[in-house]
Formats: structure tokens, C-alpha cells, sequence
């Protein structure tokens, strides 16, 4: 038997993993990932799932009305198809004497650090205590902007929060390629570095077909999670044994994004994947910008600051842009935005952003650095 590399994982499963063509549950293919996980419970590895495939279940037990509208019929499918899929899993991991717990989320969830740390204790509960977490967005009340961008997303928020070892995401191909997989020539890229050139224009945006999401979405969630220190894998959920397959380091055919070396701390890790939730930005001069794509620790001081967009308050969060507009991080203002404005330019007020609330991008610096 070999050993696991990972003490602490988080396996992500596709819509388009586990139902088939017509949008119903595939047993089969479910039985085989539960398989999977169970051996690597029974060796001692903490894993938490998060599946999609609520809505995908409800569809195949009814077909809503014409009149219903598409929001409420999603939720509707939710609140049945979540139900048959929780039991199933509960049902499944029960064969091997596993306890699965579910847990439903909402990106609201994550924006309050208070709502942040109560998901965090209640998974580490589960975890003390032999319960397999299930985790899926709660799509019975999450609506546009309060919505995950997909469930990948959700994993990657889940995988920082519990510091684990490695993310993998289990999708319908074996990973990222340099051309749509179903082009001549086609080539699996099996290994992707921060210091790479960004891939995100060269990778098709297609969606899958049960689910929100498609690669480019994977591609920038691995990314993310790579920078706080975790690895990531994107691999085929169709091939049998593939979670374990990688959890014990054979040679299988996957996307791997190693996880920096600089690991971030918990509220950096949390405020790593706070973007969505900013209520302004700042711009920076290039002085600014160098300082904080430095080796060295610094602040992000008034005098560095040539202009401010939007209305905030002191404790929210706010993006940092150069001033060309790329986005270099995000950081915990110390100021309302009103006052802030009427600063820009002194050398004596406290910092902006202190170190300690603020987060940079790993690859910009990276590069800024060689």
C-alpha cells in the first residue's frame, strides 16, 4: 500500500463528473469516486468533498412548470436534488463506515470574517470527529451576485480556509490543454507555475453543459490557491482511482499547479479570496507599486496613492490597481474613502493598508523579483 503525501484534502466534483446525457445522477460513477475517498479515509487522510450536481439531480426526478421562471425553478431543483444526493452519498460512504455530514454555503458566508470563522470551526468539528464533510453552494437562496462563480470557486475558498494540502478537481477531461482537447494535436499541459505566462486567453470559455463553470474558471482558482501555498490538480473524475492515484503520486495524467513555498497566514488566506467582496479601489504610483512587489514587507502609505474610486469606510476591503488599472491586491483600509481622499499625498499620516491587511499578487512579485 502506498502512503499518502497529503494529510488534508479537498476533492471538487463536476456536474458533468456524475450525472449522465440526460442530466440524471450516474450511480455508477459516484459509487466509484466514494470508493476512492473511502480508501483514503481508511488511511488516515482528512478529505472534504465538495459536489456539484444538486440542480442535475432534481431534473431527473421532475420537470418544473412553464410559468415557473428559471431562478425559481433552479431552486426548486435544488431543494429536491440536494436531498437525493446527500442521502445517496450518506448511504454510499455508510457501506464503508464513513459518516458524511452535509454542509450548504453561500458566498455571504465568506464576506463576514465572523460567518468565516464559524463554517471553519464547524468543518474542523466534522473532521475531529471521523465525519466526512459533503459541501455544496446552497442554490436554494443563492442569486447572481450572491453566487459562487461555480462550485470551483467554493473549493478553493474551502481548500485556503482549512489549510490543506492539495485541491484536486475532478472534471470531464484529464486537464488543461494547449487547444481544445478535441483538436488534432492536442497536448495535455501537466504542470503549470506561477512564473508562467498567463494561459487565460489561449483557454476556451465554454462552460460545461450541467454546470456553471468550464477550465477557465479551474485554470484561475488554481492559481489562487497555488499562491497560498497549496497544490492543485485538475484531472479526469471519469477515470477509476484517480483521487488516490494522486494523493499517492503515481504518474497519472493531470494539470498540476504547485503550491508556493510562502504559505499565507489564516486572515491573509481569507482576505486572498475577498476580491469580490471590495468597496472601492485605490490606485498606486509606480514608487508605490515596486514597495510592495518587494521582498520586503512594507505598507501601503497615502503618499503612494494618486487616486481613489468609490465609497468606503475604515475596515472594508478595497483592491489595489497600478496606475495602468492592473490589479496588484487587496488590502483592509484604515480609513473612510472621504478622508482618505483629502490625505492623498502626505508622508506623515499611519499607513493606508498595514502589512499585516493586506495581500499582493504571488506571481507579480515573483517576476518583479527576478
Amino acid at each position: 500500500m502506498r502512503t499518502s503525501r497529503f494529510s488534508r484534502i479537498v476533492v471538487k466534483v463536476g456536474s458533468n463528473v456524475i450525472t449522465k446525457s440526460d442530466g440524471s445522477l450516474n450511480d455508477e460513477r459516484i459509487l466509484r469516486i466514494v470508493e476512492d475517498v473511502a480508501i483514503l479515509c481508511k488511511q488516515g487522510v482528512e478529505v472534504i468533498l465538495v459536489s456539484s450536481g444538486a440542480v442535475a439531480a432534481g431534473r431527473g426526478e421532475m420537470m418544473p412548470s412553464k410559468k415557473t421562471n428559471i431562478i425559481a425553478s433552479k431552486q426548486m431543483l435544488a431543494s429536491i436534488g440536494q436531498v437525493k444526493l446527500m442521502a445517496k452519498y450518506q448511504f454510499l460512504f455508510g457501506k464503508y463506515g464513513i459518516q458524511a455530514g452535509q454542509l450548504l454555503a453561500a458566498k455571504e458566508s465568506f464576506r463576514d470574517r465572523r460567518h468565516y470563522l464559524n463554517m471553519k470551526n464547524c468543518i474542523t468539528a466534522m473532521l475531529e470527529n471521523k465525519v466526512l464533510p459533503v459541501v455544496n453552494e446552497n442554490d436554494t437562496i443563492s442569486v447572481n451576485e450572491l453566487m459562487f462563480t461555480d462550485n470551483d470557486e467554493l473549493s478553493g475558498f474551502i481548500s485556503a480556509m482549512m489549510d490543506c494540502d492539495a485541491l484536486i478537481l475532478l472534471s470531464n477531461v484529464d486537464g488543461i490543454y494547449n487547444a481544445p482537447p478535441d483538436t488534432p494535436g492536442a497536448e495535455l499541459i501537466t504542470e503549470i507555475t506561477g512564473m508562467e505566462d498567463d494561459l487565460s486567453n489561449s483557454i476556451s470559455p465554454v462552460k460545461s453543459e450541467f454546470g456553471r463553470g468550464g477550465m477557465l474558471t479551474k485554470y484561475t482558482m488554481a492559481r489562487k490557491i497555488a499562491s497560498n501555498g497549496i497544490d492543485v490538480f485538475i484531472a479526469n473524475g471519469a477515470r477509476d482511482n484517480i483521487v488516490s492515484d494522486i494523493v499517492t503520486g503515481r504518474d497519472v495524467p493531470c494539470t498540476y499547479f504547485p503550491g508556493s513555498s510562502k504559505k499565507k497566514k489564516g486572515f491573509k488566506k481569507w482576505l486572498n479570496h475577498s476580491d469580490t467582496f471590495a468597496k472601492g479601489a485605490v490606485y498606486i504610483n509606480e514608487g508605490a507599486k515596486d514597495a510592495l512587489l518587494a521582498q520586503k514587507a512594507t505598507s501601503l502609505l497615502l503618499i503612494g496613492i494618486t487616486r481613489i474610486d468609490g465609497n468606503f469606510r475604515s475596515g472594508d476591503i478595497v483592491r489595489i490597481l497600478d496606475e495602468k488599472g492592473k490589479n496588484i491586491g487587496l488590502g483592509v483600509s484604515q480609513y473612510e474613502s472621504e478622508k482618505a481622499r483629502a490625505k492623498i499625498g502626505e508622508k506623515q499620516s499611519k499607513p493606508f493598508i498595514h502589512y499585516d491587511y493586506l495581500v499582493v499578487q504571488e506571481d507579480l512579485k515573483a517576476l518583479n523579483n527576478t
